[in-house]
């Protein structure tokens, strides 16, 4: 007989279908589903045949059809995101069956587990563009990437977009602690170390603590300094397609969970000193992440005591052989702000709000407040300016 049993509590009038429609009455086959949406993090509706539930047919994002009940569709209209799902695949009267419902597979258990919880995860989360991901990386030891990554998440959540700041340095001390959250409730890297495969970007970004409009994933004060790279592959992957931006604080070693990170990043910014010894050093750090990040640029960081005496960053450039992303004046008091509690990038008015503002103001075409566009990672990010080469080839300053 048909009917609907949704997973949890009945689905009300004109809401919102969050979940896949699975329709089986093989228990066997559905215990496998439900397994497998619970592992995309999607909570699925069950039926028997065509939903009683008035345009769940159609309204739900994706339609798993047992082949044992494939046979009471066939008046159901045609629609994508149709998967018939079978024991096997040799049956021909399988392939008919599919062909009748429009489906776009035919797929074997339990051989196709993994595409099937990519494609339920695909569905619930949606295909919008993924986020344009920032990794910042300093040059040498306390050149502040660190400050300049969380005053680049900062800024971003202050106009509006979507923004998650990962800290990807261990020994760095932990993201959470420079944005004064500390204490807030939420997890931290260790508990995302078993993970493996896909994680669920909603799931992800819930479970983070949330700062100043943001999402923070911090290392705690344990003792786990280390994180394994497919979880980093894991993580960041979901980060990046909940859309919008992610700022990711990278080390300057390129180990294996960094080289994860960095070939998920979009625009590199390698934050460098005015100061030849500090080039010196930051031309190591670039030479072991350039193999791995397309698009690395120079941020020319200004010294207390330069007074002229500094390398211009044009000349950092021209000897790094990178382009020239920005200046970033040495800013007073911002220690200060920092031991009140205030967050960098939270002066607005002062060199590091103004620097991350016109980053992200050039970086997205000046929308402010508007979606990030992503990137197409056979070429350049999406809305993403070139930078300026020291050789004085064509391209923006982002």
């Amino acid at each position: 007989m048909a009917g609907t049993m949704p997973s949890e509590g009945p689905a009300r009038a004109g809401e919102e279908w969050g979940g896949p429609l699975i329709i089986t009455e093989d228990e066997g086959l559905l215990d496998d589903l439900l397994r497998l949406c619970a592992a995309a993090g999607a909570l699925p509706e069950v039926a028997h045949g065509l939903p009683a539930r008035k345009g769940g047919w159609e309204a739900a994002p994706l339609v798993i059809v047992g082949a044992d009940c494939a046979g009471r569709l066939r008046g159901a209209g045609r629609r994508p995101g149709v998967i018939l799902t079978a024991r096997g695949t040799d049956d021909p009267e399988t392939w008919r069956q599919a062909v009748a419902l429009g489906a776009e597979r035919v797929l074997g258990l339990p051989d196709g587990e993994r595409w099937l919880v990519d494609r339920i995860a695909d569905a619930v989360e949606g295909d919008g563009p993924p986020a344009l991901t920032v990794g910042v990386i300093g040059g040498r030891g306390g050149a502040g990437a660190s400050t300049l990554a969380a005053a680049l998440a900062v800024t971003a959540a202050r106009t509006g977009r979507r923004t998650m700041l990962v800290d990807g340095d261990p020994l760095g001390g932990g993201l959470d602690v420079l944005l004064g959250g500390e204490k807030e409730k939420g997890l931290r890297w260790p508990a995302f170390a078993e993970s493996r495969g896909r994680v669920a970007c909603g799931a992800l970004e819930e479970s983070l603590p949330r700062l100043h409009s943001l999402r923070v994933l911090s290392w705690d004060r344990g003792t786990e300094v280390a994180i394994p790279p497919p979880a980093m592959r894991a993580v960041v992957s979901a980060a990046r397609r909940r859309g919008g931006v992610v700022v990711v604080d990278l080390p300057r070693r390129a180990d294996e969970a960094t080289a994860e990170a960095l070939s998920q990043v979009d625009v590199g910014l390698l934050l460098v000193p005015t100061e030849l010894r500090a080039v010196a050093a930051a031309q190591r750090v670039a030479d072991g992440v350039r193999p791995l990040l397309g698009d690395l640029r120079l941020v020319a960081r200004g010294t207390p005591d330069r007074h002229g005496h500094g390398l211009p960053p044009a000349e950092i450039a021209r000897l790094m052989d990178l382009p020239l992303a920005g200046e970033l004046p040495w800013e007073l008091g911002l220690f200060a702000d920092l031991a009140r509690g205030l967050p960098p990038g939270s002066q607005a008015r002062g060199p590091l709000a103004r620097f991350c503002g016109e980053f992200w103001s050039r970086a997205t075409g000046g929308r402010d407040g508007a979606a990030v566009p992503g990137a197409d990672r056979k070429g350049a990010p999406g809305g993403v300016e070139p930078a300026a080469r020291p050789d004085g080839a064509d391209g923006g300053r982002p």
